[in-house]
């Protein structure tokens, strides 16, 4: 019976390589960018742990409103908020925040209230 080779390790190096390339020259082209991605699947890691969890919320539209409020909390960690400040100002806005600048609440544009000392 004829067995096709095994690849040498070197051919799957540059067959792994050449299928990437977009991703490599856009790497060299800026030193600034991560070589890898585990910072970004470290800070999602928790909001995947939970997707198990939310299969116990109860129904399926509160499986997403628990997902969208994870989203929201991990969102305002990520952009360097405190999520119980975040939530609690959003929460007291919202009803009074006209719908045009409903995208000042997202948490990469939000600024936290500016309280008289």
């Amino acid at each position: 019976m004829d067995r096709p080779l095994p690849r040498p390790s070197i051919t799957r190096s540059i067959d792994y390589s050449l299928k990437r390339w977009a991703a490599l020259i856009r790497y060299i082209g800026d030193g600034e960018l991560p070589i890898d991605q585990n910072w970004v699947e470290n800070q999602i890691r928790p909001i995947a742990l939970g997707r198990s969890n939310w299969l116990f919320a109860g129904s399926l539209r509160a499986g997403k409103r628990a997902a969208a409020i994870m989203s929201l909390v991990h969102s305002a960690r990520l952009n360097g908020h405190d999520p119980y400040a975040y939530l609690k100002d959003v929460m007291t806005r919202l009803p009074t925040q006209p719908a045009s600048r409903i995208a000042e609440l997202l948490p990469h544009r939000w600024k936290p209230p500016v309280t008289a000392c």
